[in-house]
């Protein structure tokens, strides 16, 4: 088991919950302040999505992730920064009998177009979901070929970016071992078991547990699951030997009809952990381990 834990809040991710809770960050510096708020609660690691400021729709724009990088960095709160990579692959198929052309929410570009904010802010961290699959109801595909994430991963080692190793599904975690072994992930793998999206893994503890025996040997991985699991994914993770993952990404309750702010989520986060025993790393502790260099 591993005893020493470090927390990563998702401060706002890309989905429609602006009109959900009135503490999801929309402006740059609204998410800045979430993450700050996150580092200062005890996360360790701030995952980053920007929006659009004047609708809050899912964006991808260097311009708004350099406003948030800058204002992050110039705030004196150490944390590690991940960037998400994953924008640029949202695929909505046409209605009904007309698959084609897609509708007009579809977003794709190539692989090395959704990394152009990590080229020009070098975070620690940024992600590579690493597969494709059917995100909820509906008909939109997240979409992430083989060939495109062989050339996003060749392209994050030479940034000098650790890329975290989204896994929804088992068969993500195939093409994990794939990226591995072809020597395009360098040591150790740092993975994030994502559960509970329809339709990739269930949140449960059978599948977890199956998911977390097919991890690379060296890997050091994290968790999360969406909604009211939240919390339990919590202790779930941490008895697993893995860390953890909070944030209104993932979920938007601190309790029934009462909204989250990410600082809350974070609190609750660390509060679980504590009783269970575990220490908490900070932003030096995850740096070390994980091999990081500090970019600032």
């Amino acid at each position: 088991m591993n005893f020493e834990v470090f927390v990563t809040c998702a401060v706002t991710g890309a989905g429609d919950t602006v009109g959900r809770s009135p503490h999801v960050p929309v402006t740059p510096q609204q998410i800045a302040a979430a993450a700050v708020e996150a580092a200062k609660a005890g996360a360790a690691i701030a995952h980053i999505h920007v929006r659009d400021p004047r609708t809050g729709k899912a964006a991808r724009d260097p311009v708004l992730y350099r406003e948030v990088v800058d204002r992050i960095r110039s705030s004196g709160v150490d944390m590690v920064l991940n960037l998400t990579a994953g924008m640029g692959g949202d695929l909505y198929i046409g209605p009904g009998e007309r698959p084609l052309p897609p509708a007009p929410e579809t977003d794709l570009v190539g692989p090395l177009a959704r990394l152009v904010h990590v080229e020009e802010l070098l975070p620690e961290i940024c992600t590579l979901d690493c597969g494709s699959m059917n995100f909820g109801d509906g008909n939109y595909v997240m979409t992430n070929t083989p060939e495109q994430l062989r050339t996003g991963a060749r392209r994050i080692r030479e940034l000098g970016v650790k890329p975290e190793l989204e896994v929804f599904d088992t068969g993500h975690l195939w093409f994990v071992e794939r990226l591995v072994a072809e020597g395009l992930i360098e040591d150790p793998p740092l993975v994030q078991l994502c559960l509970g999206i329809p339709w990739g893994a269930p949140a449960d503890l059978a599948t977890m547990l199956a998911m977390v025996q097919r991890l690379p040997k060296n890997a050091i991985w994290s968790s999360f699951a969406i909604g009211r699991m939240q919390m339990p994914w919590v202790a779930a993770a941490a008895l697993l030997g893995g860390h953890v993952r909070v944030g209104l990404e993932d979920n938007l309750w601190l309790e029934r009809g009462v909204p989250a702010t990410n600082g809350q989520l974070v609190e609750r986060a660390i509060g679980i952990l504590s009783r269970m025993g575990y220490r908490i790393l900070g932003p030096a502790d995850v740096r070390e381990k994980l091999r990081l260099a500090k970019r600032w």
